[in-house]
């Protein structure tokens, strides 16, 4: 029987890969690029198999997609922002059978599935810039994208998110589920992008990220939960706070008592709000 063995909220944001780069952003997002490789040290601590990604950045319009090609290779330039990510080379393995069993167990749960094996169907950026960190060695961890429905509720990802946890246990695998999207996500006007890199949209937002990151330290997840809808409604929530409801939902939904571990300071990247936590798989005492 298979198992969930590691779920974490991580952030993607494209200033993460150029602080990867040499030149003036060099090293700007150091923290996040620490806590990155520190959840990638805890999978194969506990011998992950398996990541699967909800990725905020593949954004669907009509159902929940998995991208269930047996490998996953070539060389990512942004749609989004050119400037910023190009030249990403990738290569890793990927999981059709959990794929498969992962569709079957969002169908049985009232939802519609699509698993895709698609040779032109490449990775975004949600899974490249935290894989790059965190699944660099060899042998490098299976990877398994989850498109995330920009129209979907909260209600419906929680259902996704027990999906995985159910087809996980069926697979044998020990899956690490990783969360990839911001808190809140309010950019701001297109006039005011380059002043706003290391600042944060509105007050508002912040605010609210900071209570909702107390609520995952103390293990508040009924009160969490209660207010998720609007959370994602008030604050801009990136790919309708999707890659959240299921990590959740995967979590055991408001049975669940356990805490967040924050492996980050919080910090905004261009009016948005990131962080990354990793989530106690045992109920807290």
């Amino acid at each position: 029987m298979g198992e969930i063995v590691l779920a974490s909220k991580i952030t993607h944001v494209p200033s993460i890969w150029l602080s990867l780069q040499e030149g003036k952003h060099h090293g700007i997002r150091r923290p996040a690029e620490q806590a990155l490789a520190e959840v990638g040290r805890r999978a194969r601590e506990r011998q992950v198999d398996t990541y699967v990604i909800a990725d905020t950045h593949w954004l669907n319009s009509s159902g929940f997609h998995l991208n269930a090609k047996a490998v996953h290779s070539g060389v990512y330039a942004s749609h989004e922002l050119p400037h910023f990510i190009r030249g990403l080379h990738y290569s890793y393995p990927g999981d059709p059978e959990l794929a498969e069993l992962i569709g079957e167990e969002i169908t049985a749960g009232g939802q519609k599935a699509l698993v895709h094996d698609i040779p032109e169907l490449g990775l975004e950026y949600g899974t490249l810039v935290p894989m790059h960190i965190m699944n660099s060695e060899e042998p490098r961890i299976r990877v398994l994208p989850i498109g995330c429905n920009m129209y979907s509720t909260i209600e419906e990802n929680l259902r996704v998110g027990e999906a995985i946890a159910r087809a996980a246990r069926r697979s044998g695998r020990r899956v690490a589920f990783l969360a990839s999207g911001s808190l809140s996500h309010q950019f701001p006007t297109n006039a005011l992008t380059s002043q706003y890199l290391d600042r944060i949209s509105a007050d508002f937002n912040a605010r609210m990220d900071h209570a909702v990151l107390d609520m995952w330290r103390e293990g508040r997840t009924e009160e969490f939960l209660s207010m998720l809808p609007d959370y994602n409604r008030r604050c801009s929530g990136e790919g309708a706070m999707a890659d959240t409801g299921m990590l959740f939902g995967l979590l055991g939904g408001s049975a669940y008592h356990g805490r967040g571990e924050q492996l980050c300071d919080y910090f905004p990247s261009t009016g948005t709000g990131q962080v990354v936590v990793d989530f106690g798989l045992e109920p807290a005492a």
